[in-house]
């Protein structure tokens, strides 16, 4: 049995200050979940472009085509900015990796009861 395939895409802005950080938790994420992944990279560059995308700001993960945050399905606020996260308590400018991990987690069994 193989382990379902994932498409990860890492959304971002130029020179977004939290893209790197992005880019490593994913990496981490799919380590620790033990998963293999196509990983895209979207430079968002217009404002055209980040409402074709429904595009929430940078840095963006979205993983086979749903955006790691849960609730983001009710947003609306789509633009050429920075985005933040909820990590605790705390506002953080990258997706967490708790998050991720969770979202791949959902991907696969997704993947697996088709």
């Amino acid at each position: 049995m193989t382990t379902p395939r994932v498409r990860i895409e890492i959304l971002t802005i130029e020179n977004c200050p939290n893209a790197d950080t992005a880019r490593e938790h994913v990496l981490q994420a799919l380590e620790a979940e033990e998963l293999d992944a196509a990983i895209v990279e979207v430079a968002v560059d217009t404002p055209a472009l980040a409402l074709e995308l429904r595009f929430l700001g940078s840095p963006s993960v979205r993983v086979n085509g749903r955006d790691v945050e849960s609730g983001t399905e009710r947003r609306h606020a789509y633009g050429l900015m920075c985005r933040t996260y909820r990590e605790g308590t705390r506002m953080v400018g990258s997706p967490p990796l708790t998050v991720i991990r969770d979202a791949l987690r959902s991907a696969g069994a997704e993947a697996r009861d088709r």
